[in-house]
């Protein structure tokens, strides 16, 4: 796919020189390449560029990144209650956890960060994510990053969650880079045999973002095996994931950016432990581009930096 024309405004020197993400899969598996031209185009709206905070919180309710979460009460109970038994699946590669905390206190902590209280007792609907707190999470996430960046980090992207976040994560590297950032791509095309699944894993990186993938497609992961193995390539100095490749890297004491949705309470615990400090909740499953509001506002962060500095 050809990359899209520059976006150009005039609202930051820096922001006419910007081109959206292509998704040619650079290369590393042929399944990348499949992968890429099944993702949507990425439009103007992923230019950065200043917009109204109602404007962008209006967007992610209607793009079902923020409101009714995808999840309902009883399946966040479930993964909740799985966490709390130690179920290897929910706990993200994450030792120590969840304890201190217990089922209620973990249902609070889930909604506390998404910015809704949650009744523990609920039987119907699903929890609700609000938007201005959402796009608050963003902010201070961008404004991590922007700092690391300009700085020079060394940035390593990862996703559990190929076809929904990796455009929006190789938007935000993009973004990092152009403002400093070095972007490292660890143990590209190491594979390896899960004796579990009687099937083999190949570490693949779609531009700038990693992901595991079998012979046919990049697949969903909570698992935290491939993380490990990047970080025993290379050690960044910041990692922006989610699932098992974000709770490998706080496991390993690394610094990370994540996402999670409120289905999957582990690095929302890590963060009330006080190993993370950024978790920003989100549905982790809506359309590729209706991220572009949590895209705007990390940009938004980078461009106060760059006020405060001038």
């Amino acid at each position: 796919m050809p990359e899209d024309a520059p976006v150009t405004t005039t609202t930051a020197p820096w922001i006419s020189s910007w081109r959206t993400p292509s998704y040619d899969g650079g290369g590393s598996l042929d399944v990348i390449g499949a992968h890429a031209r099944r993702l949507p185009a990425l439009d103007e709206r992923w230019g950065p560029r200043p917009y109204p905070r109602d404007e962008l919180e209006r967007a992610l309710v209607a793009g079902g990144v923020a409101g009714p979460a995808g999840h309902p009460h009883d399946n966040v109970f479930g993964n909740i209650r799985k966490l709390v038994a130690h179920d290897p699946d929910k706990l993200f590669g994450l030792s120590a956890i969840p304890e201190p905390y217990g089922f209620e206190e973990i249902v609070r902590l889930v909604g506390d960060a998404a910015g809704v209280p949650i009744d523990a007792l609920a039987t119907e609907g699903a929890p609700d994510i609000d938007a201005g707190t959402l796009l608050d999470a963003c902010t201070a996430f961008g404004e991590g990053l922007a700092q690391a960046s300009a700085h020079g980090g060394r940035l390593l992207v990862a996703t559990g969650h190929p076809g929904d976040l990796d455009p929006l994560y190789g938007a935000i590297a993009r973004l990092a880079e152009e403002h400093g950032a070095t972007i490292v791509r660890p143990a590209d095309g190491e594979t390896w045999f899960d004796a579990y699944v009687q099937k083999d894993w190949t570490i693949a990186y779609h531009g700038a973002v990693g992901m595991i993938a079998d012979h046919d497609r990049p697949r969903h992961t909570h698992q935290p095996h491939a993380m490990r193995r990047m970080l025993q390539a290379d050690r960044p100095d910041l990692v922006i994931a989610d699932h098992g490749f974000a709770g490998a890297a706080i496991e390993a004491g690394v610094e990370t950016l994540s996402f999670a949705d409120v289905n999957d309470p582990a690095l929302i615990v890590a963060k009330a432990q006080g190993r993370t400090q950024h978790v920003v909740v989100l549905d982790d499953h809506v359309p590729p581009e209706n991220y572009w509001p949590c895209f705007q506002a990390i940009a938004e962060a980078f461009r106060s930096k760059e006020s405060r500095l001038a």
